[in-house]
């Protein structure tokens, strides 16, 4: 399923539910197999989150894969190469960190199935 994060401070962030999941357990939400359809990081709570999703970033280097088009020496097509834990959160960090420069909540809920 997806999920839309809302705030007042940055465009929607759109993500598959099990690839939320990790990031909102790094910003020191309590869920453990599954996360609840909605919720909420509250203004409050940015300051720990955004810590926490940094700190998982920088306990794995290997996810901070920088990318040289001149030195990809990789036969795979970029489409089949996996999304590294830093790159998927990156989206919803921004968010949560422009949230916090504005005091905004950050929401999340259901996508909308109606495309």
């Amino acid at each position: 399923m997806l999920v839309v994060f809302h705030s007042k401070a940055a465009a929607e962030v759109l993500m598959f539910k099990e690839h939320a999941l990790p990031i909102l357990k790094a910003a020191g939400k309590p869920y453990t197999d599954a996360m609840p359809d909605r919720g909420v990081i509250t203004r409050d709570q940015l300051g720990q989150a955004i810590a926490g999703i940094e700190n998982a970033i920088s306990a794995n280097p290997d996810s901070a894969i920088p990318y040289d088009n001149n030195q990809n020496d990789s036969k795979d097509h970029p489409v089949s190469q996996a999304v590294s834990f830093r790159r998927r959160a990156w989206p919803l960090l921004a968010m949560l960190k422009l949230s916090r420069d504005e005091d905004a909540d950050v929401l999340w809920e259901p996508a909308p199935t109606t495309w």
